[in-house]
């Protein structure tokens, strides 16, 4: 994550969206998951469903795709 640090005047979901989409188009996942919901809600200090938020998101913009049962995968900028 780095040294993010959240605005509280703007949505926690929205700014954890954008650094995750960062850390996607950085590669930082290439051809591996993401880490799950419970470790990135610790990673960023908040609650699973805040991340399910940003990860929903992502996935509406086709940074991420998700499959059942084997979790979130990183979708590279090229491919989108």
């Amino acid at each position: 994550m780095g040294d993010l640090e959240l605005d509280r005047s703007r949505p926690i979901w929205k700014q954890i969206s954008e650094d995750l989409a960062h850390r996607v188009d950085a590669g930082e996942w290439a051809d591996e998951r993401l880490p799950g919901l419970v470790a990135l809600a610790a990673e960023y200090g908040v609650a699973v469903s805040t991340i399910q938020k940003a990860l929903t998101h992502l996935k509406t913009q086709g940074v991420v795709r998700v499959e059942l049962g084997l979790g979130t995968w990183p979708v590279p900028p090229e491919q989108r």
